[in-house]
């Protein structure tokens, strides 16, 4: 097998440690496949190292802004070298919360109600009534965000350093439970229900074993599983994704099943780390680690 394929990771972003974790596995995937492989630590050099390797394939195992918002998806396009995951617009307005649901409204899809305010008008008082979740509009991996629950007091959070910017996301907290369902290029694969240790899926919690159970595949009510792939599914196609993508969902079952289900957002480019949820759909579906990333290789693509 002759194809060269730069895996490119790590970069500045706040789940950079994350992101090296996915590429490092990915390059040992495909290596053990006997593709050639330059690993690719993405700094203000990486143009010239795209350049230098010439690559057949990039697989783009960023997290966070710059890889995961169209950015780099924008250069691997002008270089013309064909990448893995979602284009430059998908990228875009997934990683923009508020973007993002006004798509997926629009998709007949529902999302918790919310509203995006100034964060220091959040820090001021109650903008929306508790509980309510605090969102940054441009990260990932539950970076920044913060649950708010009757009887709390948000103000505590005025003191912490918040580097996500002058707007926040505020949306209505669902009650219930974890379901994340991964999508594979036009099928959903299945579901998956995490139930954290602490008091919600964060981002110590998602990459720190031990800190959460994973129950696979989610024992919801069935209808209500169908549903969520289904809803998986049509939020991929609703922003054009391509590749693999996992979507966030809360269940909302305090009354009982069946429950109702609400879409919180899509990742375009989900881990791929040993705590990741993907290869842990993906293997529960008879698709082994490296079958999922030789199947992204060869099916990355450009835009144009």
């Amino acid at each position: 097998m002759s194809t060269n394929v730069a895996v490119i990771m790590g970069g500045p972003s706040v789940e950079r440690e994350v992101s090296l974790v996915t590429g490092c596995a990915v390059e040992k995937a495909l290596i053990g496949l006997g593709y050639n492989v330059t690993a690719i630590d993405a700094d203000r050099s990486l143009p010239a190292r795209l350049l230098e390797c010439a690559p057949d394939v990039a697989f783009n195992a960023l997290h966070g802004r710059l890889g995961e918002d169209g950015c780099v998806q924008g250069l691997l396009e002008v270089l013309g070298i064909p990448y893995t995951h979602s284009g430059v617009l998908a990228s875009a307005v997934a990683m923009n919360k508020p973007a993002a649901k006004k798509l997926f409204a629009e998709a007949g899809l529902t999302c918790p109600e919310g509203k995006v305010c100034k964060y220091h008008e959040v820090m001021a008082g109650d903008v929306f009534a508790p509980p309510y979740v605090i969102k940054p509009l441009n990260e990932g991996s539950s970076v920044g965000v913060h649950i708010v629950l009757d009887g709390d007091n948000q103000l505590h959070l005025a003191g912490e350093d918040w580097p996500f910017g002058d707007e926040v996301l505020v949306e209505k907290y669902i009650p219930g439970r974890e379901i994340q369902v991964a999508v594979m290029g036009e099928r959903a694969l299945g579901a998956i229900e995490i139930k954290p240790r602490g008091r919600f899926y964060d981002y110590e919690t998602k990459y720190t074993e031990g800190k959460a159970e994973h129950f696979m595949p989610a024992p919801i009510h069935p209808d209500c599983y169908a549903e969520a792939l289904d809803i998986a599914l049509r939020a991929h196609q609703a922003l054009g994704c391509r590749g693999v993508s996992r979507a966030d969902l809360r269940y909302d079952d305090v009354a009982g099943e069946p429950g109702a289900l609400y879409l919180l957002e899509i990742n375009t480019q989900p881990g791929m780390t040993p705590l990741s949820l993907v290869p842990e759909i993906a293997a529960d579906s008879g698709i082994s680690f490296p079958d999922l990333v030789a199947w992204m290789v060869e099916n990355a693509s450009c835009d144009n």
